[in-house]
This record gives C-alpha cells, sequence and structure tokens, in this order.
C-alpha cells in the first residue's frame, strides 16, 4: 500500500509558485493526545507562525487567505483527526493543496519558498524495504505487504482457508469440542484447547499451513522479496515444514497477532527485519569508500548537476543540515549562500527530488556515519 505514488511525489516536485508551504508535524494515533486535540492545536499553532511569515515577507493578505483555506478547512474536519499515523505533512499553494498522514515521525517543521520541501519524505520514497507478512493463528490469517514505512492488507480468503477447522472440517471440530469439553470436566485447560504436541493435532496443522502455503503460491510465485510469518513459537517449525515459497525468513516474529493490531504487528515485524532492511543502505556506505574518487562526490557543485542528469546513483544527506543556493541548470552553474532567502532554495531538497525522479537511492544519514565525514551530502554516481 504505497502511502506517495511516485507520479504524486512528481507533481509536488514539480510544483513552482512564488509561495509554496510546506509543514510538517508528529502527530500521535490514539489516547489522551488525541481526545486532547493535541495534533490539530500543533498544526494551528504552526499554520499561525507560517502566517506571520508570510506576513513578515510582505504577502497579500488576500494571497495568504487562499494558501490558507484548505489547512483551516482541514483544522476544522473533526473526522480527520480522528485517523493519524506517525506524521503529517502539507503542501499548499495558491491553487495547489495535498496532504499526507504517514507513518514517518517528523520533527517539526515548515518551509516557504517557490518550490516544496520534500527531504522528509526521502523514507517514504526510496529503500523502502518491501516485504510480505502472514499472521497465522488456528483460528484466523491474514496477509499483508509492508514496507519499512507502510502497510496494507491482501485479502486472501478466496486462496486460503481462515481458519483450522475451515481445511479439517468436522474431525476437528469435533475433537476440539470433546477435548475442551474434557478438560473441563478434569479441572485443567490449555490455551488451545488441545495438546499442541500431539502428532495428530501437529498434522492436522500441517494441513492446514500447507493449504496456505498453495494459496499464497498465487501471490508469491514470480516474487522475490522477504515472507516473514507472525505466529506463536511452537508454531513457526511446522509452518517451515509446509512452506514452499523460497525466501520465508528464518525468524518468527513471536507471540499471538492477536495480542496487537495491524500497526503493533508491523512494528514488531520491522524490529526483527531490521538487520535485513539495513542491508542496502550498509552496503551502499561501504562502496563508497570503496570506489575510485571519480565515481563519487561529495561537492554539492559537482553532485546537483550529475542528479540533474540521471547520473547519480545513490545520494547520502546529513539529516537536519541544509545547504542553501541556487542552480542555473543551462549552464550547469551551483551557487552556494551561507542561510536561506527568498532568491534561494534549498540544495539538499532539489537534489533528493532529483535522483528520486531518475530511479535513484536516497537515504537520510545521520552526521556521524555519513561516508565523507567532511561533508553534507554524498552520492555514488552511476557506472558509464
Amino acid at each position: 500500500m504505497a502511502l506517495i505514488s511516485q507520479e504524486e511525489f512528481k507533481k509536488i516536485t514539480d510544483f513552482k509558485q512564488d509561495i509554496c508551504v510546506s509543514i510538517f508535524i508528529p502527530t500521535q494515533r490514539g489516547g489522551k493526545e488525541v481526545l486532547e486535540q493535541k495534533n490539530k492545536k500543533h498544526l494551528k499553532s504552526t499554520w499561525d507562525q507560517v502566517k506571520r511569515e508570510l506576513e513578515a515577507k510582505k504577502v497579500s493578505e488576500e494571497e495568504i487567505e487562499k494558501i490558507g483555506e484548505p489547512i483551516t478547512e482541514l483544522l476544522n474536519n473533526a473526522e480527520f483527526w480522528r485517523h493519524q499515523s506517525d506524521g503529517l505533512a502539507i503542501f499548499s499553494s495558491e491553487g495547489f493543496f495535498e496532504k499526507y498522514t504517514v507513518p514517518v515521525n517528523f520533527e517539526a517543521h515548515h518551509y516557504i519558498s517557490n518550490d516544496f520541501y520534500v527531504k522528509p519524505l526521502v523514507p517514504l520514497t526510496t529503500d523502502d524495504g518491501r516485504f510480505y507478512l502472514l499472521a497465522v493463528q488456528q483460528d484466523k490469517v491474514e496477509f499483508y505487504e509492508t514496507t519499512k514505512n507502510t502497510i496494507g492488507e491482501i485479502y486472501i480468503e478466496d486462496l486460503t482457508p481462515s481458519k483450522l477447522e475451515d481445511r479439517v472440517g468436522y474431525d476437528f471440530e469435533e475433537k476440539n469440542r470433546k477435548t475442551k469439553t474434557q478438560n473441563s470436566s478434569m479441572g485443567t485447560a490449555t490455551s488451545h484447547g488441545y495438546d499442541a504436541a500431539n502428532r495428530d493435532d501437529k498434522n492436522e496443522i500441517l494441513r492446514f499451513f500447507n493449504a496456505i502455503d498453495k494459496g499464497l503460491h498465487e501471490i508469491l510465485r514470480d516474487e522475490n522479496v522477504p515472507l516473514v510469518v507472525a505466529c506463536q513459537d511452537y508454531l513457526f517449525p511446522i509452518y517451515k515444514e509446509a512452506n514452499s515459497y523460497k525466501n520465508l525468513f528464518d525468524q518468527v516474529v513471536p507471540g499471538n497477532p492477536s495480542d496487537t493490531d495491524m500497526f503493533g504487528l508491523h512494528e514488531k515485524a520491522l524490529n526483527v527485519m531490521e538487520p535485513h532492511l539495513e542491508k542496502k543502505k550498509r552496503t551502499k556506505l561501504e562502496s563508497f569508500g570503496e570506489l575510485t574518487p571519480d565515481k563519487t562526490s561529495s561537492s554539492i557543485s559537482d553532485i546537483i548537476p550529475a542528479a540533474f542528469e540521471g547520473k547519480v546513483d545513490t545520494l547520502f544527506l546529513e539529516n537536519r543540515s541544509e545547504i542553501w543556493g541556487t542552480y542555473d541548470e543551462q549552464n550547469r552553474k551551483v551557487e552556494v549562500n551561507e542561510e536561506q532567502s527568498s532568491n534561494n532554495t534549498s540544495l539538499m531538497n532539489m537534489a533528493a527530488a532529483k535522483v528520486i525522479e531518475t530511479g535513484g537511492s536516497v537515504f537520510l544519514i545521520e552526521g556521524a556515519f555519513m561516508p565523507g565525514k567532511e561533508a553534507k551530502v554524498n552520492a555514488i554516481f552511476r557506472y558509464s
């Protein structure tokens, strides 16, 4: 379930106008903060600050009102504020408005320029770490397509049995009923209504899992991404025995999937998958130091023209940093300024947008982990 498509991202990055406002705020999914409308209050206070800055820039009251009208409508939309994720991104200009509720915990930030600021969205558009997540219990089967930042359910009722008794049938149902009755009369019970180590029970579970595996083959047969299973520990060896998918991840997401919701499952799966998901980034970071100097750069003056020409394979941007300036595309000339002004833009934002547009990878990196330690931006060029 992609939260921002390539087309949507390009629409945002291509838009240019005298005043473009980008707002990023962290949000809470629920609890006391939502009841007290903290998300809504945060956006209101941020928009009030933006209005003051626009007034200081001598932007007309009429234009400010046009930019802010959809934001005001959003503030008054009670239904919208009931369904939040970890972050809210807003892009508003006269005649243009987009909002994205996303599972990225933004630092509060706003940006006013003649283009939109997309650098905080980088985790949603590159190196998404796609994988499938199967949450399986004896009475429930759920299947998700997942990335580092998104999760969406894939409905598989027509492909797989939804519970064990659907596959095993009356024999299981009758035996399970009798076992529960016997346990009750003896004053003992198990959490499953039967002994999980019993050979017959295992064979029935194996038949169930074989049916699930067969159904998932319709989805997975042409895939090459990991399949992660969330189930109770004793079930995972049985699922591995039934599995035929070549990219089954060898570590289970432990615990009963019913103990949490979809987003909690996503978080637990990411904890298990983290070393695998970070592999691409680590490989690229290592490559930067191993490649010859003509294949890498830490100069924004070299990287910007290369990004516009589609020559950047990988871009590393120091998180929480900026480089201000301008770019003359016709003459391939980059000018760097010491601070932001009405006549310049974020060159790091510009580079990120172009690299993503041309199919490259972009990573936000904390300063201490940048491959070229003395620079805010590093790049690996495509081999020619």
